[in-house]
């Protein structure tokens, strides 16, 4: 199945980080983070000016980018978790 994002939507796979710390101690699914980098694996057409003309989106497929904690809609396709979010929920782009 293929994800198409609309408008200024664009869909990110989340980066897995450490599930323990430096010093060895093994952090627990209930003490994680939510995610807030993630490689961006799709994008959308942009959304419309007043005049109907598509505003391209910044990012493009393959940047890492950092978003806002709680801004994404987390959803799981073929047991793969991916999150949905919006141009303006991001923060920066990694170089």
């Amino acid at each position: 199945m293929k994800l198409v994002p609309l408008g200024d939507h664009l869909i990110v796979k989340p980066l897995k980080k450490d599930e323990q710390t430096k010093s060895g101690i093994v952090i627990p699914d209930t003490n994680k983070e939510k995610p807030e980098q993630g490689e961006v694996i799709a994008v959308g057409p942009g959304k419309r000016n007043e005049k109907g003309e598509r505003q391209t989106l910044e990012v493009k497929v393959g940047q890492t980018v950092c978003f806002r904690k709680y801004a994404p809609t987390e959803f799981k396709l073929d047991g793969e978790t991916y999150l949905i979010l919006s141009e303006s929920d991001l923060l920066a782009i990694v170089e």
